[in-house]
């Protein structure tokens, strides 16, 4: 149980004294630059899927 105690209390020591935790304004800019690039990525996903169902109805109709 002591083991259980000690680690407890290492863990909070650790992240009340030696974790950086980033300002508000570090934080939104970071969840701005998340949100760009998942858009960013859905549009290219978005257009690769619509060139490959485009080619691939391309092909569907030339053997149909």
């Amino acid at each position: 149980m002591e083991k259980i105690k000690a680690y407890i209390a290492d863990s909070y020591n650790e992240l009340m004294n030696k974790v950086s935790w980033p300002t508000w304004n570090e934080l939104q800019s970071s969840a701005i630059v998340v949100l760009v690039a998942t858009l960013i990525f859905g549009c290219v996903i978005f257009l690769i899927d619509a060139i490959f169902q485009g080619t691939l109805n391309l092909i569907y109709n030339l053997f149909a």
